[in-house]
């Protein structure tokens, strides 16, 4: 069953398992929140994306003008979307800014890091700041200031700093039972019709390579 953590006639807050669709698919994440609400024909408007990959914190508008509003919000950066990672290694720098130019091969599928401007190439932001160092992995926090596609997993691994689990974007061979490392952990943002300020949090699961930063 889906773990839903807050809900209202505007929105809904929920926590997207690993490897599901966060688009209007079946089987993706309103099919699954349809089912935990059980209304079959709820009008569930997806207003911002996590990797199919990837797990945490998702919100969802239930009306038009909820997912309008929180969609203003997302544009104009006032939503904090923040992350924790296990990366490879340890960053240079304890805390920084990755901003980079961000191509796609759609062919591939794969985003890359370019030098160069063109066409479909977007600058990419995004701060991180070290939590934790062990055995030859980084716990990091991240928020982004955009919201490219596969944007953390390629500015992390153009600096020889892959994601744990990452099949796509990291060579190294890490346990084939490991999910990609890549969690969507803080959302904060402006209730679309009362004002009110909203705040969630929710830790990474207790599964490696998490487990690494999770003991006493």
């Amino acid at each position: 069953m889906l773990d839903i953590l807050y809900r209202d006639d505007a929105l809904v807050v929920c926590v997207k398992p690993f490897r599901v669709l966060s688009t209007d698919e079946p089987g993706g994440m309103p099919d699954l929140i349809r089912e935990a609400l059980g209304q079959p024909h709820a009008k569930v408007r997806a207003v911002h994306r996590l990797d199919q990959v990837v797990g945490g914190l998702m919100v969802y508008g239930l009306s038009a003008h909820g997912a309008s509003e929180l969609s203003r919000q997302i544009r104009e950066n006032t939503f904090a979307k923040e992350y924790q990672a296990v990366i490879h290694w340890r960053p240079r720098e304890d805390q920084g800014t990755f901003r980079d130019l961000l191509g796609r091969n759609e062919t591939t599928r794969k985003t890359y890091v370019t030098q160069t401007p063109a066409k479909g190439v977007q600058e990419a932001v995004l701060h991180y700041q070290l939590l934790d160092n062990r055995q030859g992995f980084s716990l990091v926090q991240i928020q982004l200031e955009t919201g490219r596609t596969h944007q953390i997993r390629a500015q992390f691994s153009a600096r020889g700093l892959p994601l744990a689990g990452d099949r796509k974007y990291s060579r190294y061979p890490d346990p084939k039972e490991w999910q990609i490392a890549l969690w969507s952990n803080h959302l904060s943002f402006t209730h679309p019709e009362t004002g009110e300020p909203m705040d969630f949090r929710l830790p990474p699961p207790e599964t490696a390579p998490w487990t690494l930063f999770q003991t006493t």
